[in-house]
């Protein structure tokens, strides 16, 4: 089976009852088989469930990797996109109580497809790539949205060799679909050109 993020060949990873996941022999991404991918209505059905309240604190504090980042990166006469914001967009909260500018695009959610006509200083993804079904179209995209001296700001859990695969919490939620290494994320600055890349725990910094 091809890679989705590089088109490389790859080798099953790990199989059990529910699931088939493959791993890349180029990136290094793992990726659940193309044939178990979720439905848009499952998908959309799951994402409802999530208890994503904007003015939780506990949500704020777990997406603050990201805010304190635009905040001393940026200015609030920057434009910014929170891409794949879900059905509770903490982050452009956060960034606006700043007065910071920031649309809110999501494909369920907030399907506003002309932001996907402009340019941005910014982009927030945070719990967004991985469930990325075409991950190289979808970077591809975000690549091309952001502006010169533009920034893309991630977060996901990385998956390194320490990690029990098998026990791995993350990968048991079925939208999660493609799972990044550091060498995957060192694939996409040199794919997509990219000047610079920050990784600091489940933060990635992508910058042109």
């Amino acid at each position: 089976m091809r890679c989705p993020l590089c088109n490389g060949k790859s080798e099953t990873f790990f199989t059990d009852n529910q699931q088939q996941f493959y791993q890349c022999k180029s990136c290094e991404g793992i990726f659940l088989s193309r044939e178990q991918l979720p439905a848009a209505e499952e998908e959309k059905q799951r994402y409802q469930q999530h208890n994503n309240e904007v003015d939780d604190k506990g949500y704020q504090k777990f997406v603050s990797p990201i805010t304190n980042s635009v905040l001393h990166d940026f200015e609030a006469n920057h434009l910014g996109l929170d891409f794949g914001a879900g059905t509770g967009p903490v982050i452009t909260k956060m960034l606006k109580d700043h007065d910071f500018q920031i649309e809110v695009y999501d494909p369920f959610f907030h399907p506003h497809t002309e932001l996907l006509d402009r340019k941005y200083d910014y982009i927030v993804c945070c719990e967004v790539i991985e469930h990325f079904h075409n991950p190289a179209k979808e970077f591809e995209l975000l690549k091309n949205l952001l502006n010169k001296n533009g920034k893309l700001y991630f977060m996901t859990e990385i998956y390194n060799h320490s990690v029990d695969f098998e026990k791995w919490w993350y990968k048991n939620d079925f939208t999660h679909v493609f799972f990044y290494q550091k060498t995957t994320f060192e694939f996409i600055k040199e794919k997509f050109d990219f000047q610079k890349i920050e990784i600091d725990g489940n933060l990635i910094v992508f910058s042109m």
